[in-house]
């Protein structure tokens, strides 16, 4: 509202210098030479151009970059200074040069040669400092500016968390109330992900792309993909994503969002604040339960005998008994147990047959129900990378009276 107000006094003062501009040229050049009607609306229409053409760009520019704007002032006042300067320098320079001509065309010479010298200043100045805004505080020597960050620090998400898809579940609850930032690099590593040639990477790398259209259009949230351009990953254009990542977050002062472990020992190694998505749903209760129903396909055998292998839409390794004869088949497993680390989220399972061909849980039993069996903890030491090669042999079904 008070944006609005401060346009609407904005075009009342153009109008108001477009009717003082009209009432001047009309009685000045009317006494003098005649036709001031037409130079008033002349001087009218230039003002009412100028000020309609600062609140069009106004308009459509609505995402500002601060750091943009104070380039082009600072360098616009630089340009000026260095500009009068030089005109200063350079003035008797053309009068001893033109002193053939009369003084009239010395004072136009030196009139072109301060504009044009001034022209040349502000656009040296102005682009200089658009390239380098970066780096801005070095322009003053021996001070730097320090960013106050209001609020909550932004969220910066990794290629991991964007495929995992649950921190659009986590929006959703309106427990965000950070902004959201998806640096270009990442928007890019997970496009190059939807256009590999392997089927499964491609599905992953789609998903993510729903996933992020998602989170743009959930308004409870604030998402912005960032250019993120630092002046450290300038310097090294082959730079890894994850420590581009990791410095782009450090020069923001914001923190990472990932499930990916070695990125989250890289940031604690950097001082940079990491969110672990896995150690999230760790704290609370995972989403497969024991004796539950689901529907997986095996891609692959298992290292233990008997062993299938397969994977849920969000990329859980689901390790299933008795599934080495059905690899490439969508089978039908029961949930015996879940094993869920910061490294990452395990599920065990066996083939069995549905009942009625629904997918509700197992209901209580007497006797031999599913039930996790204690010491599966042991199976992943801590700190160690859950890969899907190296599947953990499932927990041993209980005896059955």
């Amino acid at each position: 509202m008070l944006l609005w107000l401060l346009r609407g006094c904005f075009a009342v003062s153009v109008l108001g210098v477009a009717l003082y501009s009209f009432v001047f040229f009309n009685s000045e050049i009317s006494e003098e030479a005649g036709g001031g009607l037409f130079a008033g609306l002349v001087a009218a229409v230039v003002v009412v151009g100028m000020g309609g053409l600062v609140l069009f760009t106004d308009l459509k520019e609505k995402s500002k970059d601060i750091t943009t704007i104070t380039a082009i002032y600072f360098g616009l006042l630089l340009g000026l200074l260095v500009g009068w300067l030089f005109s200063l320098a350079i003035e008797p320079i053309i009068t001893s040069v033109a002193r053939a001509l009369s003084e009239t065309l010395q004072q136009r010479l030196v009139s072109i040669g301060r504009v044009l010298i001034t022209v040349i200043c502000c656009y040296v100045a102005i682009s200089t400092l658009l390239q380098t805004k970066d780096e801005f505080r070095f322009i003053i020597p021996y001070v730097e500016f320090s960013k106050q960050v209001k609020g909550n620090r932004p969220l910066v998400l990794d290629t991991s968390v964007i495929i995992d898809g649950r921190i659009a579940d986590v929006c959703d609850t309106r427990i965000v109330d950070s902004k959201l930032i998806v640096p270009r690099f990442v928007l890019n590593e997970l496009q190059a992900i939807a256009d590999s040639s392997d089927k499964m990477k491609r599905n992953r790398g789609r998903r993510g792309l729903d996933i992020l259209k998602r989170l743009q259009n959930n308004s409870k949230i604030e998402l912005q993909i960032h250019d993120g351009n630092i002046g450290e990953a300038k310097t090294a254009e082959k730079i890894r994503v994850d420590e581009r990542l990791v410095l782009f977050t450090k020069a923001i002062g914001g923190r990472v969002v990932t499930n990916d472990f070695n990125l989250n020992k890289i940031a604690q190694l950097q001082n940079v604040d990491v969110i672990n998505l896995n150690e999230v749903a760790n704290s609370l209760k995972t989403v497969a339960l024991p004796g539950e129903f689901l529907q997986v396909r095996i891609a692959k055998v298992g290292d233990q005998p008997g062993q299938g292998v397969g994977y849920m839409d969000d990329g859980t390794m689901v390790v299933i008994e008795q599934g080495r004869n059905s690899v490439g088949q969508d089978v039908s497993m029961v949930v015996t147990s879940v094993l869920q680390t910061p490294a990452g989220r395990m599920i065990f399972g066996r083939i069995e047959a549905r009942p009625s061909g629904t997918f509700s849980p197992v209901g209580p039993m007497s006797s031999g129900s599913y039930v996790p069996v204690a010491g599966t903890q042991s199976t992943v030491l801590p700190g160690s990378v859950v890969s899907p090669s190296a599947a953990v042999k499932s927990p041993s079904e209980p005896p059955k009276t």
